[in-house]
């Protein structure tokens, strides 16, 4: 876990995805909802965290405080990152390439 300055209740965040999953049991179908967050600082500091509850703000509170706990630092040269990095996770490819400053954000609506 990283340590950082800022709190929980400082670290900006945004829902990535929310779901509603269920387990069917002999009783019948017991819906929760999950919840995908990613926080950070501002200055080089991310996470991403998952929570689960029956209730859409508990599991957004439960994913905050993961993502917090799973923080991860991420290089910050002159405002963008030094280097293209390229990360994959089962189907998912994610491609992050350094910018002018200026830039901003080009991504999809997800990200951006």
């Amino acid at each position: 876990m990283l340590r950082t300055k800022a709190s929980v209740e400082q670290l900006s965040n945004e829902v990535i995805e929310i779901r509603r999953v269920g387990k069917v049991t002999k009783g019948g179908k017991r819906l929760r909802f999950r919840v995908v967050v990613v926080v950070g600082d501002g200055e080089g500091h991310v996470g991403v965290g998952m929570g689960k509850s029956i209730e859409i703000p508990m599991a957004i509170q439960q994913a905050i405080r993961d993502a917090a706990k799973h923080m991860i630092e991420v290089p910050i040269v002159n405002g963008t990152i030094p280097h293209e990095v390229i990360g994959q996770f089962k189907a998912a490819q994610v491609l992050l390439k350094p910018a002018y400053p200026g830039t901003g954000v080009i991504a999809g609506r997800t990200v951006g």
